[in-house]
């Protein structure tokens, strides 16, 4: 429900709200003589690439502002969510408003499709979503081609609490920020970094809250956390979590279910790690994975130089009441998305994007969108006198 409702609204966003509509070029008569106008064009065939963890949502990002920009569409789609993608691609099939040949979807669990669209001098522009590793994969084999490139990639956002932070808010946030997902997720809040003043308190609490997540089926009422995406991800995660406990105390050691109804599947309890260190991989790789570490800062500007201390910059969230210290945190942090209070609120109507590793700049929501998929084209018109 989450996720065909985003798609819809941003769908909706690109095509009926305005985008479409408000596409236009600019002119201006530069002397008497010179008129000079600029026109957006559609860059030709896009390429979308999008992963298995927000299938219908993450393809309708990149495909709303594509279409909008005038382009056609190549759809690949990962083998993890086939049966989501032939329904995704039957609707469009129907959808009578969009030409035949318009949008083309693939489904692969190789990447000889994926490495073509990179590869392709047909594609002339290519947007990705997935890890910062293929993303790097992807700038190499499209170098020949010099193509536009719209590339989000991974993420390991910190959730800042500082000393007057209202825990009552902040600890039901960072278990929804590691749970939501199921912790698969690119802004997934993977590190709690607490001021020392508030940290006794907000330990506690947030040990005991996420020791009372409830795993289930997804769609089974009151779950609160469902599987990975398949067991080897599972297996996959415990390992590195079992690799960082020499660097860590493990304030909640959830891991892999192994017993009762839900032990043939990929079920992971949340898990919370205690660590200090900057330089480990916990701390420093996307495990994507409800896990969550526990850093304790005494200053603001420690507070952003460890937040700021990964290779990645999708997003950040900040806890207090001071609504100006937010903003001045904010404004130091490298980070495209800033939360206050809250974590993971997005809208079709402002930007997406990531610093660092976490993407090249490219936005794919808000009215920047367009520009990712269009050429401009300027005009310069030397006027001619009559006779």
């Amino acid at each position: 429900m989450f996720e065909v409702g985003t798609a819809v609204r941003w769908l909706r966003y690109n095509a009926a709200a305005g985008l479409v509509g408000s596409d236009v070029g600019r002119h201006a008569d530069i002397s008497q003589e010179i008129h000079f106008r600029s026109s957006p064009e559609p860059l030709g065939v896009a390429g979308i690439i999008t992963p298995w963890n927000a299938p219908i949502t993450l393809t309708a990002r990149a495909l709303g502002p594509a279409l909008a920009a005038g382009c056609t569409a190549v759809v690949k789609m990962p083998a993890q969510t086939a049966l989501t993608n032939s329904f995704f691609a039957e609707i469009i099939a129907h959808c009578t408003a969009i030409p035949p040949g318009v949008v083309n979807v693939f489904t692969e669990s190789g990447s000889e499709g994926a490495e073509l669209l990179a590869t392709s001098p047909d594609v002339a522009v290519l947007s990705y979503t997935g890890s910062t590793a293929v993303g790097r994969k992807i700038v190499e084999a499209s170098a020949a081609t010099l193509k536009r490139l719209n590339l989000e990639l991974g993420g390991k956002t910190p959730l800042i609490l500082l000393d007057d932070a209202d825990l009552d808010v902040a600890i039901p946030t960072a278990v929804s920020a590691v749970t939501m997902l199921n912790g698969q997720f690119c802004v997934t809040g993977s590190r709690v970094l607490v001021h020392r003043a508030i940290a006794g308190e907000a330990r506690e609490r947030l040990s005991e809250a996420l020791s009372a997540v409830r795993p289930g089926p997804s769609d089974e009422p009151g779950s609160q956390i469902g599987p990975l995406i398949d067991r080897a991800s599972a297996e996959r995660v415990d390992r590195l979590v079992e690799d960082a406990l020499p660097d860590a105390m493990p304030l909640v050691r959830g891991g892999l279910i192994t017993d009762g109804p839900l032990a043939a599947g990929a079920f992971y309890r949340p898990t919370l790690l205690e660590v200090e260190r900057l330089d480990i991989p916990v701390v420093q790789e996307e495990l994507f994975g409800p896990v969550q570490t526990f850093e304790v800062f005494d200053s603001d500007a420690e507070a952003v130089r460890r937040a700021n201390a990964t290779e990645y910059g999708l997003g950040a969230a900040i806890f207090t009441r001071n609504t100006g210290r937010a903003r001045a945190l904010g404004r130091a942090l490298q980070a495209a998305g800033v939360w206050i209070n809250t974590w993971g609120l997005l809208n079709e109507k402002f930007e997406q994007g990531g610093y660092k590793a976490s993407g090249n700049g490219g936005f794919l929501c808000g009215p920047r969108a367009l520009e990712q998929f269009q050429q401009v084209k300027v005009y310069a018109e030397l006027a001619i006198p009559h006779g």
